[in-house]
């Protein structure tokens, strides 16, 4: 009986830490990766189809977010508005909206500019979303101009800084 009680002991703490949260990333994208390439079509009518590997060479601002989603949303604004006067980096937003009509009417209310704006209409089952494990929620990546990833989830404040450095 007096092993009965410790086995149930070990399998209690045992049971305990496994919901306990690590210190190492879970999977995902991460500083230090290479970002994948991908091609989005685009629905704006002045603008082609874009290839991030088009921008080999540049540091690029992935900035990927939802008009449903009202953090990313907020941070896709505040990251593009950082960026309007910069030329050392070039900011590609992917907006993960079901509808082009909602995606539109979001880019006019925020003011966001239109050359590098995509959407992706499959939204969470877009190939794309999966690629860049979105599942974890939305967020961005500044790219170096090798493609690799130099930060992650970062500021408007951070990005400043980073605008500041490169140039």
């Amino acid at each position: 009986m007096r092993h009965v009680k410790w086995i149930f002991v070990v399998l209690l703490i045992c049971s305990l830490t496994a919901f306990v949260e690590k210190d190492k990333p879970t999977g995902g994208l991460n500083e230090g990766n290479v970002a994948p390439d991908f091609k989005v079509e685009s629905t704006l009518d002045t603008q082609p189809a874009f290839q991030l590997n088009q921008l080999k060479g540049r540091y690029v601002l992935l900035s990927f977010w939802a008009s449903y989603d009202a953090h990313s949303r907020m941070q896709n604004i505040s990251l593009s508005n950082v960026l309007r006067s910069s030329r050392n980096v070039k900011l590609v937003s992917i907006s993960f909206d079901e509808f082009e009509s909602i995606f539109k009417e979001t880019v006019r209310k925020d003011q966001i500019v239109t050359p590098t704006c995509f959407v992706e209409t499959q939204g969470e089952n877009s190939r794309l979303f999966k690629k860049y494990n979105l599942n974890r929620g939305f967020t961005n990546y500044l790219l170096d101009g090798n493609g690799v990833i130099i930060a992650k989830n970062i500021s408007a404040a951070d990005l400043s800084a980073y605008v500041k450095d490169i140039g």
